[in-house]
């Protein structure tokens, strides 16, 4: 089994945020390459009422525990009034695409009778991705039918002239303790067009035993195999990631045990690691994530050798 080196916590929120729009968190963070020597580590900042923004933070590729900027405004604000994105966005996923910088995100709205809904859009950047303007005001993956709730894309692959897409699908929930939680699980889909992303999709994975949710799906391939690294929720309060293999990024198999990251024994993430993404460099993998509620205090970053991961990916069939 692999295990990860952990570096601590890069971005701490008390330490390095802007305050305002950047009060407290990062969620989800989604590190993309801008040249050899600085990694911008897309993240979801909330204000004081909670609600995400969508910025960076630049770190050293060497040396990704230390910080090198900080967008002072955000790349990507909510949406305007009454549009399923006027009460927060998140990160997606950050890729190069055919006619610029792709940030697949998922946008938040409140509404009376349940907790949220959170849906798919998409913004382009012709920067380098210091700004990004939405491609619609509405969502590229939308409302279904059993996906009433939840259509958030959190992994996408550009293979062979087509987009392939890896999201969480909710379409109920969950009551623990009198609090209400999203259920939701992994599927897949392809498309030739994302403004015509097809209804029929794939399941991937489902929760299993005590869970109720798995999401935040991000995969990788490494040759002809595919990982992902997702997050998955209990019934008894559990908030952890899990690792899975593919022949084909369709049909997936489970293997938490490979995961080779724990608790710590006190600290920011001494409860929950959640949302890992990572990145390549040299002969490594980093790894980036959230710790203790969600990311409240920023995010982390975790090595290994590139061997390892890539190694693993060949062995489940």
């Amino acid at each position: 089994m692999h295990t990860w080196s952990k570096k601590g916590l890069v971005f701490d929120t008390a330490r390095h945020g802007v305050g305002g729009w950047m009060r407290h968190s990062a969620l989800t963070p989604t590190p993309y390459r801008i040249s050899d020597e600085v990694i911008r580590v897309y993240a979801g900042f909330r204000d004081e009422d909670g609600v995400s923004r969508i910025g960076y933070v630049d770190v050293l590729a060497d040396d990704p525990a230390s910080v090198v900027g900080v967008s002072q405004q955000p790349v990507l604000d909510i949406g305007r009034a009454g549009c399923f994105d006027d009460h927060g966005v998140i990160l997606g996923d950050v890729i190069d695409g055919p006619d610029g910088l792709y940030l697949f995100y998922v946008g938040f709205q409140r509404v009376a009778k349940a907790k949220f809904l959170a849906f798919t859009g998409l913004a382009l950047s012709h920067d380098g991705g210091l700004h990004f303007r939405r491609v619609q005001d509405t969502p590229i993956l939308d409302r279904a039918h059993g996906r009433s709730t939840i259509g958030a894309v959190h992994s996408v692959l550009r293979e062979n002239n087509r987009w392939r897409l890896w999201y969480a699908v909710g379409d109920d929930w969950e009551n623990i303790d009198g609090r209400v939680y999203p259920r939701y699980h992994i599927r897949c889909v392809e498309t030739d067009d994302l403004k015509n992303i097809p209804r029929h999709d794939h399941i991937c994975l489902r929760p299993r035993g005590t869970e109720y949710r798995i999401g935040r799906p991000r995969v990788h391939r490494f040759d002809d195999r595919y990982v992902m690294y997702f997050t998955r929720g209990n019934t008894t309060g559990e908030y952890f990631p899990g690792v899975a293999y593919s022949d084909d990024g369709v049909n997936w198999e489970r293997h938490d045990e490979d995961l080779g990251i724990s608790l710590s024994d006190s600290g920011w993430d001494s409860r929950t690691i959640c949302y890992p993404a990572m990145i390549e460099h040299r002969d490594k993998w980093l790894m980036f994530y959230n710790g203790n509620d969600m990311g409240m205090d920023g995010f982390g970053v975790a090595e290994m050798e590139r061997a390892s991961v890539a190694g693993d990916a060949h062995v489940y069939g």
